[in-house]
C-alpha cells in the first residue's frame, strides 16, 4: 500500500499521533490530502472554497516549528480538517449557497474555528450546504448539488452534505458541521462517516450563519465533528464543548433499541442489521426494545418549533436583494428555473409559514418542553437509546426533500428518529454499522442524556469495533 493512501484511510487521533512523534509531517500529510481532494471532488463537488495554498504554508510551519524543538501540544496540530460553509473563516467566504453573499468574506473565525485552530487544525476548504442550511438535501444556485461518493445519482444529505461526502471519500482527516434538524446525522448516515451531534447548550453558534436566535429553536441545534472513529468524535466534542474525559461502565447502563414501529417505515436492510447490533449487545449489556417518552410526539414538535417565527429571519437573508414575493418567486423558479433562490429553500420557507404555531400552541408547546425535559432527564440517567437515522440508506436525489417537505405531512412518517434528539436537545452519536440492498452506507444513533456523552462513546466503540464503522469509498482514487 502507498504511504498516501495509508495516509488517507488513518483518523485524526492517529494522525496527530504520527506527527507528534514525527512518523510523517504535516506537509507531507496536507499535501497528500490537497491531491486527493484535486481528484475526488469534481464528481462530488463537496468542497466549494479551499485555502490550499495557506495550507500548505501552515504545514511548513508546524514541521519547521517542530525541527526546532518547540513543544507543539495541541490535539490537531499538523492535522488537516474541512470545514461546513456556515462557519465563518477569516479571509474566506460565508455565502449560504446564496449569489447575492458570493463575494462577503469574513473578518474573523467563528468561536468554533477558534477553538479548533488554537489546537492546531489546518483547514483545507470549506464544504457545500443547501440554500442557508435549510434542507436534508444539498444543492442551492451558487455552488449546486453535491453528490454522494458511494453513487453519485444518489443524495448526500444536508445540511453538511459537502462534510459528509467529502470525509466519506477521503478529502479530510476530520470536519466539523451543524444539526437543527439531522444536518450532522443525515450526512453521516448517507455517506458511511461517523458523527455527532452534541447536547443542548454545549457548544457557542457564535459565527455560525445563518443564525439561530429563538430560544426553541437554540436548544435544539449543535456544532460537532464528522470523520472517521469514534474516538475522533469523543476528541473533537472535547475540543468544541470545553470538556473532559471520564471514565464509565456500562454496566451501569440499561440499552434500549427503539421498537419496529408500525407506523413509521424502515428498509428491511436497515431492520436486519439492527437485530444484528440487537443480538451482538445482548451478549454483553442489558438490552430491550422499547419506545422512550415523547417519541410519538417529537416529530410535529419539531416541525413547530422550527416554524415558530415562520422563518422570518431566513425569508430576509434569502429575498434579502428580491423583492419578489415568496409564492410568486417559488412558481417562477418552478417553471423557469430562473430565480436566486432555490426552490427547497423557498417551499420550505413556505412550510414555515403553514405549520407556524399560534401564540396558545406556543404556549403549550413550552410547557410540554419544560415537562419532557424532566421526564426525559430521569428516563436517561442510566439509559442508552439506539435508533435508526432514516428508514432507508441515501435515496436518489430529490427525494428526501420530497417525503420531508411534502404537503402531505410525510415528515410525521420520515422525521422522528432524528427529530427526537433535536427537540428534546439530547447528544447523538452516528455510526455506520453496515450496506443495504443497494450498497449504500447504513448507521445507527445512540442517544442518552447531556452528561452520558463518555457512555455513549463507549458503546460506539464496542459497536465500531464489531461492525467495523468507517470505511473509505475509493471509487475515485
Amino acid at each position: 500500500m502507498k504511504i498516501s493512501t495509508a495516509i488517507l484511510d488513518l483518523d485524526a487521533t492517529a494522525l496527530a499521533e504520527m506527527l507528534k512523534n514525527g512518523t510523517l509531517t504535516s506537509e507531507e500529510v496536507v499535501t497528500t490530502y490537497i491531491n486527493h481532494i484535486k481528484k475526488v471532488n469534481p464528481p462530488i463537488n463537496a468542497l466549494v472554497e479551499d485555502r490550499f495554498e495557506e495550507a500548505t504554508i501552515e504545514a511548513k510551519q508546524f514541521d519547521e516549528a517542530k525541527v526546532k524543538g518547540k513543544r507543539l501540544n495541541g490535539k490537531l496540530a499538523g492535522v488537516p480538517i474541512s470545514v461546513k460553509e456556515a462557519f465563518h473563516v477569516a479571509n474566506m467566504k460565508t455565502t449560504g449557497g446564496l449569489e447575492h453573499r458570493q463575494d462577503l468574506i469574513a473578518r474573523d473565525d467563528a468561536k468554533a474555528i477558534e477553538k479548533l485552530r488554537k489546537e492546531g487544525a489546518i483547514i483545507l476548504g470549506k464544504t457545500n450546504t443547501p440554500a442557508l442550511s435549510y434542507c436534508q438535501e444539498t444543492d442551492n444556485k451558487l455552488y449546486g448539488q453535491t453528490n454522494n461518493p458511494w453513487d453519485i445519482n444518489r443524495t448526500a444529505g444536508g445540511s453538511s452534505g459537502g462534510e459528509g461526502a467529502l470525509l466519506a471519500a477521503g478529502g479530510a482527516a476530520v470536519g466539523i458541521g451543524s444539526d437543527i434538524g439531522g444536518s450532522i446525522r443525515f450526512p453521516s448516515h448517507f455517506n458511511g462517516v461517523v458523527g455527532f451531534k452534541p447536547g443542548m447548550h454545549q457548544t457557542t453558534s457564535d459565527g455560525h450563519y445563518p443564525e439561530t436566535a429563538h430560544p426553541l429553536q437554540q436548544r435544539m441545534f449543535g456544532i460537532g465533528p464528522m470523520g472517521k472513529s469514534v474516538r475522533d468524535m469523543e476528541l473533537m466534542n472535547q475540543i468544541l464543548t470545553g470538556t473532559s474525559s471520564k471514565v464509565v461502565f456500562l454496566n451501569e447502563y440499561k440499552v434500549e433499541i427503539l421498537f419496529e414501529q408500525i407506523n413509521y417505515p424502515l428498509s428491511e436492510s436497515t431492520k436486519r442489521i439492527i437485530r444484528g447490533i440487537e443480538d451482538f449487545l445482548l451478549q454483553l449489556i442489558h438490552t430491550k426494545r422499547g419506545v422512550p417518552p415523547l417519541f410519538e410526539e417529537s416529530a410535529q414538535l419539531w416541525q413547530e418549533m422550527m416554524s415558530i417565527d415562520g422563518s422570518a429571519a431566513i425569508e430576509r437573508e434569502a429575498f434579502s436583494n428580491d423583492r419578489s414575493p415568496l409564492i410568486r418567486s417559488y412558481l417562477k423558479e418552478r417553471l423557469t428555473n430562473r430565480t436566486n433562490v432555490h426552490p427547497y429553500l423557498s417551499w420550505a420557507i413556505l412550510g414555515s409559514k403553514m405549520f407556524k404555531p399560534s401564540k396558545k400552541r406556543t404556549r403549550e408547546i413550552n410547557e410540554l418542553i419544560t415537562r419532557g425535559d424532566k421526564w426525559l432527564s430521569d428516563y436517561l440517567t442510566n439509559r442508552l437509546l439506539i435508533f435508526p437515522v432514516y428508514h432507508t440508506g441515501a435515496p436518489l436525489h430529490g427525494q428526501v426533500f420530497k417525503e420531508i417537505f411534502s404537503i402531505r405531512k410525510t415528515f410525521l412518517e420520515y422525521m422522528p428518529y432524528v427529530a427526537y434528539a433535536n427537540v428534546w436537545g439530547l447528544p447523538s452519536l452516528t455510526l455506520p454499522v453496515g450496506k443495504d440492498e443497494n450498497d449504500m452506507p447504513v448507521s445507527i444513533q445512540i442517544l442518552s442524556a447531556v452528561g452520558n456523552e463518555a457512555a455513549i462513546f463507549r458503546l460506539g466503540s464496542i459497536i465500531e469495533k464489531k461492525f467495523h464503522g468507517y470505511t473509505r469509498c475509493r471509487r475515485f482514487d
